[in-house]
């Protein structure tokens, strides 16, 4: 049996030496798992208990309840979905006392000493059960404070947590209670209704008698004199045939059917007109002028279905809403139909709004994979976009890009909900919430690869953004070396990471190559310099994982996937580098002594470990693939003088990940998850486990699975001369 699973479960005892084979196998597999679905709209109340730019939920009652009575109590009830059983960190600080239930258990309850800070987060580790998780939690005030703030540990982790009751269905957000001296004789939870109880449940979602005489614009704006605002909805229609329109407007009101007007009235007054639609659905769209104190309208189409349309959660309401925008406003109705599109209002940018006090549309990626920007996705799609030119396969290529062009048209957006709405954002949590080199580099680089062969609109923006961050925002040492610092992940304070090279570098060498600046490349260069004067191991030939400026030394454990950074990172760096940069000699020198390092870490089947000096811990996939793919580009570009070790090492390095961690589905064993860092092996070795198809592996994989082709392509020529 092989370390992961059984011998004829592997690739290799499925495709034997074929390296394309396996490359098809394991990006059909991602793409099968990973399908292009798009992002998910759903009404949103932007009062109430908020999540904050730690994307934590914050609640401050003396704010909500300034008149509550000492000893009073309020209780507090969402959900969060867990798709499997879990132990999940949160984080808490309290104004006052906290009792903390999940699912009916109590989990946390605060103390004298959490209580006297308020600034301060205590780490809870609370277990989730597969589906929905109901927490409640009781606040009681005191003369401390009455609140407090609960949520993910670190926001790169968010937890989304949702309206817990049947009636606001597909909500964000918490229910929560009026100040109240007695205790809940029952807590709530899973099937629990809004009215079961005499509880009034807040916040409140509904407009009052008074508003709700007015037109929707009025209750939603205001009145905003010389403006128009658009409603949108989507009617379903069976059949051929002419349809009636009917309703009222509160001043001028143009009516149209996708983007050819149907009815106009320049005042006051009924709608009605007959217009002519074939069967399936089609865009209604009104815009409606405030002229007077009150605007906005009714309409109804006959034997037709209104649709949301963006398939709103959360909301039985199906007309959305834009605006207000300048009369003289150019009317761009493609445009405004486009749902990942903030557009320019009279007040800033805007997006769709619901008839309901406070409400809005809110665009959520909630797929697992598809159309997120994190590192890991980086060199997943870096290696899935090598991997469809080395098969000839556009469908793969073409997800690729897809994938990409979803991350540039959220990326406004993203921007404009984090200002808009307080901070924590449910696309581009990262980028919208940059702090470090891991948020934005590494899908950075792929995004310039991509974009050299494929227009992607507003592509550059974001390269420009990510350029700024990593050139002027990115805490640095004096000799200008990459450091942790002011992050949100405080574990990570003042420490240097070899991953680092490879969150910076590979960008760097792109945007070297779009913009000529020689620059970025001498950064790139910089990093190597410093990185090896802190994080290399002589004697071993290997890197440190870890320099921890605090305590002034580095861990001294040489990690495999770090390392596996490293030599990559430098590969891409010699690969662009001109032949007569000052530190190219340096850095040559500084490849071959990592490459000979690796190569004598080497195991009997061809793999390398999770520690790289330790072969008692696990074979692990990532590390194994990057020295391949390092061993390769060097003997393809002449950077090895002595080339045949490595060609051999490469070959049984890429036989072993198909014997040992590629099975005959294409899913990958073997990846280390995650990390955080320690001073001994044993954390690396026993608690930093493995995942199937973690992303931090598959397209490192790939990646070694192409180079094994351009080597193989390299050294036929030189096979045939010698066969002469």
């Amino acid at each position: 049996m092989g370390y992961y699973f059984e011998d004829q479960q592997s690739m290799f005892s499925h495709v034997g030496e074929d390296v394309q084979h396996s490359l098809s196998g394991i990006v059909d597999r991602y793409i099968n798992a990973n399908p292009e679905h798009s992002p998910t709209c759903r009404a949103f109340y932007n009062r109430g208990i908020l999540r904050g730019a730690d994307y934590r939920s914050r609640a401050d009652f003396n704010e909500f309840f300034p008149d509550a009575e000492n000893e009073q109590f309020v209780y507090a009830w969402t959900k969060h979905w867990s798709s499997g059983d879990a132990s999940l960190m949160f984080d808490i600080s309290c104004f006052g006392p906290m009792i903390i239930w999940c699912n009916g258990q109590e989990v946390w309850r605060s103390n004298i000493f959490t209580e006297r800070y308020p600034d301060a987060k205590h780490r809870a580790t609370i277990a989730q059960k597969a589906g929905w998780n109901h927490f409640v939690i009781r606040f009681k005030k005191t003369r401390g404070g009455f609140g407090g703030i609960f949520g993910s540990w670190l926001g790169k982790h968010p937890y989304v947590f949702m309206m817990p009751s049947p009636q606001r269905q597909g909500q964000e957000g918490w229910l929560y209670t009026r100040p109240m001296s007695q205790e809940l004789p029952q807590l709530p939870g899973e099937g629990t209704n809004e009215s079961d109880s005499s509880i009034k449940w807040l916040p409140t979602v509904a407009w009052d008698r008074k508003q709700l005489k007015m037109g929707q614009l009025q209750r939603i704006y205001g009145s905003q004199p010389s403006t128009f605002a658009i409603g949108w909805v989507k009617a379903n229609v069976a059949q051929l045939g002419q349809y009636k329109i009917k309703g009222a407007s509160k001043g001028p009101v143009t009516v149209y059917v996708g983007d050819r007007p149907v009815f106009t009235a320049k005042s006051s007054g009924t709608i009605k007109a007959k217009i002519e639609l074939g069967a399936g659905v089609h865009d209604i769209i009104v815009r409606s002028d405030c002229k007077g104190s009150d605007w906005g309208f009714d309409l109804s189409i006959d034997n037709a279905e209104l649709l949301s349309p963006c398939d709103l959660q959360g909301s039985k309401q199906k007309w959305i809403y834009i605006g207000p925008f300048k009369n003289n406003a150019k009317l761009d109705l493609p445009s405004l139909r486009d749902l990942l599109k903030v557009h320019p209002a009279i007040h800033g940018k805007t997006y769709w709004r619901i008839d309901e006090p406070d409400t809005w549309v809110r665009i959520y990626n909630e797929n697992a994979l598809y159309g997120r920007w994190n590192y890991p996705l980086g060199v997943t799609l870096y290696g899935m976009l090598n991997t469809a030119r080395a098969i000839d396969s556009k469908a793969v290529e073409q997800y690729v890009v897809n994938h990409n062009k979803l991350c540039a048209d959220t990326f406004e957006y993203a921007l404009w909900d984090r200002s808009q709405f307080g901070g924590a954002t449910n696309v581009h949590h990262l980028l919208a919430s940059i702090d470090s080199l891991d948020d934005c580099g590494s899908f950075g680089s792929v995004f310039l690869e991509v974009a050299k062969d494929h227009k992607i609109e507003g592509y550059r923006e974001i390269v420009d953004y990510v350029a700024d961050y990593i050139s002027n925002m990115q805490d640095r040492q004096p000799d200008g070396c990459f450091y942790r610092k002011k992050m949100m992940h405080i574990f990570h304070e003042n420490t240097m990471w070899a991953d680092d090279l490879y969150m910076s570098v590979p960008f760097l060498c792109r945007y070297y190559q779009l913009t000529g600046d020689k620059k970025y490349i001498d950064d790139a260069a910089r990093q190597f310099i410093g990185f090896k004067k802190r994080l290399f191991i002589p004697e071993w030939q290997v890197m440190s994982h870890i320099f921890d400026f605090r305590r002034n030394i580095a861990t001294g454990v040489p990690w495999g996937r770090g390392n596996g950074w490293t030599i990559f990172s430098l590969s891409e760096l010699l690969a662009v580098l001109p032949e007569k940069h000052p530190q190219r000699p340096a850095l040559l020198q500084f490849f071959r002594e990592l490459a000979a390092g690796y190569l004598a870490l080497q195991d009997k089947d061809g793999m390398w470990h999770q520690v790289l000096t330790h072969h008692d811990s696990y074979p692990e996939s990532s590390c194994t693939s990057m020295f391949t793919y390092a061993f390769c580009r060097g003997v393809r570009f002449g950077w090895l003088p002595k080339p045949r070790p490595y060609i051999n090492a490469a070959r049984k390095a890429w036989q072993a990940l198909n014997k040992i961690a590629i099975d005959k589905d294409g899913n990958i064993f073997g990846v280390c998850r995650g990390s955080e860092f320690s001073f001994t092996p044993e954390y690396y070795k026993k608690e930093l486990s493995w995942n199937l198809n973690d992303t931090h592996g598959v397209g490192i994989v790939l990646l070694a699975g192409v180079e094994m082709l351009r080597l193989a392509q390299h050294l036929q020529p030189r096979s045939k001369e010698k066969n002469k």
